[in-house]
């Protein structure tokens, strides 16, 4: 390290238990973020803070208006730019001393094992069960510990999974537990700041190998009562028994067969004559701030009144992810549409397609 360095770390270093040894192992190390988003953003600005040499961050999504609540890395001037990209250019300035690796992509089955193979350690800030899981599979085939977190209104958790024989994510949540956290909820702004940073804390003390790891405790963290439990869960060895990654096929109701359409498929056939009718089942602040167009029907005024659909027409019906919008679906079958379609990924697959150019039919407000 050179003095300007030495200087900028010197407050690290004069722990005893991290001295310039534990600042090596931090300049040294290879980080990976999965997501920047309001875990993410303290994360990524404590480690870039803490002189980690070389932070990774994947997000394939933009900057919206409504992420400047808690997400507050990115500021009005960002909306509408990818995450990770603006996420490594603001961080570069804040440590001229670190490597910032943008992956802007969202990460999948066809490249997870790629992505987080170059990386020593993995930290998710994702938010959502599949690719927690992927993220998780991932992780155990390739030997990387991994730190987690996880918020939902005004709880947060966070535990650090496949360090040396502890447990994994599917130790603690063999499968999907809560499938209404896949709706769009809100959240207190502050409460992933403080579980962000308690993130970072355990992937420094992971580096370092200062303190006691989470390894095998969920700490679970309320804002409104500010009270702090912590749960210890034990290892599974069948779940370090993976071989490949297994099929992530997770859906935020329950399986069932309905007519669904991909977001590609749907935006071929907005531009010919024969063109869907469309039903937005969000909530009308979730409308206001980006919509396709079409009809709006929040899901519970769908599920009471049914007929506001036209059953004489064929419908794709859509949320922000696809759980709510395949509910509507699944009711709407059972009452006899046959021809109601659910947009599979929701909005949030049609913003993919935009972020790789290839569409523009998402109406930002």
């Amino acid at each position: 390290m050179n003095e300007q360095e030495l200087n900028r770390y010197s407050r690290h270093i004069r722990l005893p238990e991290v001295g310039l040894a534990g600042q090596q192992r931090l300049k040294k190390a290879r980080v990976l973020l999965v997501g920047v988003g309001g875990l993410g953003c303290p994360v990524a600005q404590y480690l870039t803070a803490a002189g980690v040499g070389t932070l990774g961050i994947i997000d394939g999504d933009v900057v919206e208006e409504s992420n400047l609540q808690r997400q507050i890395l990115f500021s009005p001037e960002h909306i509408g730019q990818n995450k990770a990209e603006i996420a490594a250019a603001l961080l570069s300035r804040q440590n001229p001393y670190i490597e910032l690796i943008a992956h802007p992509t969202f990460l999948d089955r066809t490249n997870a094992l790629a992505l987080l193979a170059s990386y020593d350690l993995v930290v998710d800030g994702s938010d959502n069960f599949a690719t927690r899981y992927l993220v998780n599979d991932a992780c155990v085939l390739l030997g990387k510990p991994l730190v987690f977190g996880s918020i939902y209104k005004f709880d947060g958790q966070v535990s650090v999974f496949n360090y040396g024989d502890g447990p994994t994510y599917r130790c603690l949540y063999p499968e999907p537990s809560d499938l209404e956290a896949c709706s769009e909820v809100g959240v207190l702004g502050v409460l992933p700041g403080i579980t962000g940073c308690l993130m970072a804390n355990e992937a420094i003390k992971c580096i370092t190998g200062i303190g006691e790891l989470l390894s095998g405790t969920l700490l679970v963290f309320n804002a409104l009562t500010f009270s702090f439990n912590t749960f210890s869960f034990a290892a599974n060895p069948t779940n370090k028994a993976l071989q490949t990654l297994p099929e992530t096929n997770l859906s935020c109701s329950p399986a069932a067969e309905v007519l669904e359409l991909d977001a590609t498929d749907l935006m071929d056939w907005l531009t010919r004559p024969d063109a869907p009718l469309l039903i937005d089942v969000r909530e009308p602040g979730e409308y206001e701030q980006d919509n396709l167009g079409g009809t709006l029907i929040p899901l519970a005024k769908l599920l009471e009144a049914p007929k506001q659909v036209p059953a004489d027409q064929v419908v794709v019906v859509h949320c922000q992810s696809g759980g709510r919008s395949r509910k509507a679906v699944e009711f709407l079958h059972q009452q006899g549409y046959t021809q109601a379609f659910n947009l599979r990924g929701g909005l949030n697959a049609v913003r993919r397609l935009g972020i790789d150019g290839r569409s523009d039919f998402l109406k930002s407000r």
